[in-house]
């Protein structure tokens, strides 16, 4: 068992893995990554599961010193990371030595950051996930954040064969993206005027209300029919709620688990990733998909992830 110690807690550094499901009648909400492509990314560059639990880091990124020699990788937003200060870089893994320290600035672009393991983060396992949820405090360590002086123990796996991601499955961070949205289920509740402003509006801006809750967006009003009110109901990650003020809002990984808002449409699968490294004043666009083609293409994402496992474990 090799320990980490927390040298600098950073801004928001939790632990996190794919989420806690099957809790969401009794309020429990399913918290997890909030940019699942990065955060399995990283962890299939050590050699773990893909969802396996990870540390993520939001704006600011954390230090932390190793008293055992293990496999780290760090994946999403660049925080000019170091490894005694001589740079490393993102979207490769590399063997750190008993004492070496990983330092990590504030993010130059994107919003997230992840840092895995090659091995398990031993922390309790509550309702089926490693995963924090910090309105609860249940999870992760202690159910909050990483501070300063923090430290925790890691189950170090065998493996020490340092790998690098290809570029061609890197995402590059822009201060604009594309969302791909299935609509419903209210809908019907839009007049023809706002289903049209929501898709062909010219996009909404991310404002300074954005969490791992939810990301409030600034535009062109959506117009209700009547009433933005509906009988509570579930709510779907990704879900795009608008109220009465006719400013949407998408329900992310820390959601509450039902909701009293018209739900325009939901943001696909494939997609959610790219909330995670929204950051304030960025642009979105909406465009529209079917059912079937959403579900074509989260197909596809998955199989993405099928296929870097096979090349990382070719690569020499």
């Amino acid at each position: 068992m090799a320990n980490v110690e927390v040298i600098n807690g950073g801004m928001l550094s939790t632990i996190q893995d794919s989420g806690r499901y099957g809790y969401q009648e009794i309020g429990i909400n399913v918290s997890g990554f909030a940019d699942d492509y990065n955060a399995r990314i990283a962890n299939l560059l050590v050699g773990n599961d893909k969802d396996e639990a990870v540390i993520e880091m939001a704006f600011l990124g954390s230090s932390f010193k190793f008293n055992e020699a293990m496999l780290i990788a760090i994946t999403g937003a660049d925080f000019s990371a170091n490894i005694n200060g001589e740079a490393v870089e993102n979207y490769r893994s590399y063997l750190v030595k008993e004492g070496d320290e990983l330092n990590l600035a504030a993010a130059k672009n994107g919003f997230r950051g992840y840092i895995a393991f090659g091995g398990e983060i031993d922390v309790p396992v509550v309702n089926g996930s490693k995963s924090t949820n910090l309105k609860t405090a249940i999870g992760g360590y202690e159910g909050r954040k990483l501070m300063t002086d923090d430290s925790f123990d890691v189950k170090v796996s065998e493996g020490t064969k340092e790998r690098k991601l290809a570029a061609k499955y890197i995402n590059q961070y822009s201060k604009f993206s594309e969302l791909r949205v299935v609509r419903g289920p209210q809908d019907d509740a839009f007049t023809d005027k706002g289903i049209f402003d929501f898709f062909n509006s010219g996009g909404y801006t991310v404002t300074k209300d954005f969490d791992r809750m939810g990301i409030r967006l600034s535009g062109n009003k959506i117009e209700h029919k009547e009433s933005a009110d509906i009988i509570s109901d579930g709510t779907a990650l990704g879900s795009i709620q608008v109220p009465s003020n006719g400013q949407p809002i998408i329900l992310f990984v820390d959601r509450q688990t039902t909701g009293g808002y018209t739900k325009i449409g939901t943001v696909i699968t494939a997609d959610i990733h790219k909330l995670g490294n929204l950051n304030y004043k960025d642009k979105i666009i909406f465009t529209e998909v079917s059912p079937e083609e959403a579900n074509k293409i989260a197909r596809d994402y998955y199989e993405t992830f099928e296929t870097i496992v096979k090349e990382l474990n070719s690569w020499i």
